[in-house]
């Protein structure tokens, strides 16, 4: 591959993951806010709403793997995919049980997504910018998780509202790094025209 191939395929992926960054903050936004408004007083759509955070994160890492080089050149990606569908049906079925299960899976769920997210971060790293924001999501992702673990163990009894700052901070995350790739992406389009 030459380097103009070279730098179009990364230019290419930069504007996917600049998309991608877009479109997963505003789907922890819009959860967060279905959360919010109509999760705290309706229990089945409480429980629709926890299968669907990780369902939504399986699929989003699954599209995010295959436009970035395909699962295999993605293996975290990959895994978060398994994972993230385990835990849709692992909330599933704990959701018959108690909140205190769910919030367990989840916590268990944000432990190895964080991480594994921090993984494709730390790998992306040398490629795209942004990462630092994605590499302290995944880290505070997990530090949420073991959190959630603690949690579920005492004799409270958690609601969706418990997750839902897990939801608004990783929109958070996200936006900053779709963010810093919109600026990143007109500050070289500038040098250019000025050079």
């Amino acid at each position: 591959m030459s380097y103009d191939q070279l730098d179009f395929v990364r230019a290419d992926r930069e504007r996917w993951l600049k998309q991608y960054y877009f479109v997963r903050a505003a789907f922890s936004i819009a959860w967060f806010v279905a959360a919010f408004a109509v999760g705290a007083s309706s229990q089945p759509i409480a429980g629709a709403l926890l299968v669907l955070y990780p369902a939504w994160d399986a699929a989003a890492n699954f599209v995010d793997g295959l436009r970035s080089g395909g699962l295999g050149q993605n293996r975290t990606q990959a895994l978060n995919v398994v994972v993230s569908l385990v835990t849709a049906a692992a909330v599933l079925f704990a959701l018959q049980m108690s909140m205190n299960w769910v919030l367990g899976v989840f916590g268990a769920w944000a432990i190895l997504s964080g991480l594994l997210q921090l993984g494709t971060a730390i790998r992306r790293w040398k490629s795209f910018g942004a990462q630092w924001a994605m590499v302290l999501s995944g880290g505070q992702s997990a530090l949420a998780g073991g959190f959630f673990i603690f949690q579920a163990t005492t004799p409270m009894s958690p609601s969706i509202a418990t997750v839902t700052g897990y939801a608004a901070v990783g929109a958070i995350y996200f936006l900053v790094s779709a963010v810093w790739l919109t600026v990143s992406a007109w500050r070289q389009r500038a040098s250019w025209g000025n050079g």
